[in-house]
């Protein structure tokens, strides 16, 4: 009994291929124009611009590892900072000559970092602020 072999053919037309591949690359170059970054938009100062901080305009705020917020050596959550920088900015916190600084812990969550920027930009108006990491937590 004689049995029949089977040819093994290659692929014959490769174009179905290159087709798939090229459609690929269609697709991950319009994906790749959905893909919104959100992130701060932060007004840095001009090269030539100079401005004098004298020290006692300076409010200094630290956020630790555990991410607490502290200001004047006292734990404060973010309500309490929103209350105690709108006093001192008053109303008009862009016609200020006063400056927010935060030291931040190299082992805090960023979350509360944007939380606070947030707070600074979005609910308080407040454009002049540092950061300053803090490497010893």
């Amino acid at each position: 009994m004689k049995l029949k072999r089977r040819r093994r053919h290659g692929i014959a037309d490769s174009s179905a291929s290159s087709d798939i591949a090229f459609l690929l690359i269609i697709y991950f170059l319009v994906i790749a124009g959905f893909t919104v970054n959100k992130g701060f938009l932060l007004g840095l100062p001009a090269k030539e611009s100079t401005r004098i901080v004298k020290p006692q305009n300076v409010i200094r705020f630290r956020l630790d590892k555990d991410g607490t917020l502290w200001y004047k050596d006292a734990p404060l959550d973010f309500s309490g900072a929103e209350q105690e920088l709108r006093g001192l900015f008053g109303e008009e916190p862009d016609q200020s000559d006063m400056v927010v600084s935060l030291s931040i812990a190299s082992q805090a969550p960023w979350q509360s970092v944007v939380s606070f920027v947030e707070l600074l930009q979005a609910k308080i108006g407040i454009q002049s602020f540092s950061f300053k990491m803090d490497e010893s937590g």
